[in-house]
């Protein structure tokens, strides 16, 4: 018997990476139906043969999560497919990085448009179908970037604001039997990572107690801990996922 047996999940940015990580652990560990949501379409259904798994427990939904429309939509088709929604995590984001006397107001705005809007759009549709039926796990992706990081006002911004943002929402939601908590991964071997070069990986190494680089595994470990019962008294918290690391 799994731990998230009978729960039905969604996944932001579930197609590659953390996310893909997350959906495949939720899988294993019994969910009953995970809905990917991402803006390709390809790496989707790609995610979906790699996971070998019948197509009644996954749905893809192609969602831009900084447009509010396309969120309700697409947490709509899920209610429509599932019937429900007792996990919420806010995955997705991206980086624009640049020293900040150089970013661009555009850099600056996609980012928060994403990263930080984004999770308030997903979670304006799904927060009320967790309050009407008491019951919800929320978990939101950060980073330990959230703590500062050269070239990274802009997403350093955005990830601190998710840790604030957590605790308010955690704040409020407790007594309708809803837990929200934060997961603040440290360097991860992800698509994206594995554009940095080799001489920064090693000072990422020379950062880290552990001395190894973290793997999506790492952080869908501990989202799978917060979307069980076991982590049923925990909520408002930051974990990092970092081996010990910072930046």
């Amino acid at each position: 018997m799994g731990k998230l047996d009978g729960k039905i999940a969604v996944v932001t940015g579930g197609g590659q990476g953390i996310g893909k990580a997350i959906v495949k652990q939720f899988l294993d560990d019994g969910a009953s139906g995970v809905a990917i949501l991402d803006i390709n379409t390809a790496i989707m259904e790609e995610t979906v043969k790699e996971l070998g798994t019948p197509g009644a427990k996954v749905m893809c939904v192609l969602c831009d999560i900084s447009c509010e429309e396309q969120v309700k939509a697409a947490v709509k088709s899920v209610v429509e497919r599932f019937g429900t929604i007792d996990i919420l995590v806010n995955n997705a984001g991206i980086t624009q990085d640049s020293i900040f006397h150089k970013m661009t107001e555009q850099q600056w705005d996609k980012v928060i448009k994403i990263n930080l809007y984004g999770v308030f759009h997903m979670c304006r549709y799904v927060v009320p179908i967790m309050r009407e039926k008491t019951y919800g796990k929320i978990i939101n992706i950060a980073s330990i970037s959230a703590y500062g990081n050269i070239g990274q006002a802009n997403y350093s911004a955005s990830k601190g604001a998710l840790i604030s943002f957590t605790k308010t929402l955690a704040l409020e939601s407790g007594q309708k039997n809803i837990t929200v908590n934060c997961i603040a991964p440290g360097f991860i071997e992800t698509e994206m990572y594995a554009t940095v070069p080799d001489e920064i990986i090693q000072k990422h190494l020379s950062r880290i107690p552990l001395k190894r680089l973290g793997s999506p595994k790492d952080v869908a470990y501990a989202a799978a801990f917060l979307a069980s019962e076991e982590a049923g008294f925990i909520t408002g918290q930051t974990i990092d996922v970092a081996g010990g690391g910072s930046v």
